[in-house]
Parts: C-alpha cells; structure tokens; sequence
C-alpha cells in the first residue's frame, strides 16, 4: 500500500504530484525539489549555493515529515541548469549528507521549472 507523504515545510505540489510517497516496504520516493521557499511559493534568492541548500532543506522537510532522516536516504538525483555549477553543487550536498552518502546520479539538463539552477530528487529506505 501507498501513503502519500505532505508537510507545509516543503513547497506545495506545483503539478499533479505529491511531495512524496511512502510504500509499505519501508521505501520513500520524494519528488524533485527546487529551491522554492514554503512560505513564500519564491524562489530562493542567490545563485546556486542558495538555490541547493533549499532544495535540500525542502528534501529535508518532507524526509522528517515521513519519519526519516536524511542518512536514510539511499539514492539522489540531481539536476543542474549546467554541469559549471557542479562543484559549488557538489560542496553544499555534502553539508547534508556527511556519512554513509546515497548514491547519486547528477545531469545538466537544458531547462527547469521556474528557471530554477538546481533541483534534486531523492529515494529513502527505512526498515518497517
């Protein structure tokens, strides 16, 4: 069975999706974030270390409204407006995930929503 997973410390679905859905297995699927802030429904202001620290705090967000962490995270993508931003990326990720990293996949890709720099995906797995 499938639970779907929502908190107001995450930015609101801005399509027909949830922010995350929890399986009976123990498995969480957490939609890609981009750096939008909840309380506004704006965008971060800054550049690309603003813009990923607020998609990991978004991440962040919706993982603990599921009852996780982040060290249950087990598999992240990232998504990058160009692949120069990588190591500015790549120094923030790290803040947030300081052990037992998940694997990751990180692909520049021509547009995001909202024209956004950054937006990251995440799967989570705790035991049930």
């Amino acid at each position: 069975m499938k639970k779907v997973i929502s908190t107001e410390n995450a930015p609101k679905a801005i399509g027909p999706y949830s922010q995350a859905i929890k399986l009976d297995n123990g498995l969480l699927f957490i939609s890609g974030q981009t750096p939008i802030v909840p309380q506004t429904g704006k965008v971060v202001e800054g550049e690309i270390v603003e813009q990923t620290h607020q998609a990991l705090k978004n991440i962040k967000a919706i993982v603990e409204a599921a009852g996780y962490t982040m060290k249950d995270v087990v598999k992240t993508t990232c998504l990058l407006n160009t692949m120069d931003d990588f190591a500015a990326m790549n120094a923030i990720y790290a803040e947030y995930f300081t052990e037992n990293q998940p694997a990751r996949a990180t692909y520049a890709v021509e547009k995001l929503p909202l024209g956004v720099l950054v937006e990251i995906e995440a799967i989570a797995y705790k035991a049930e």
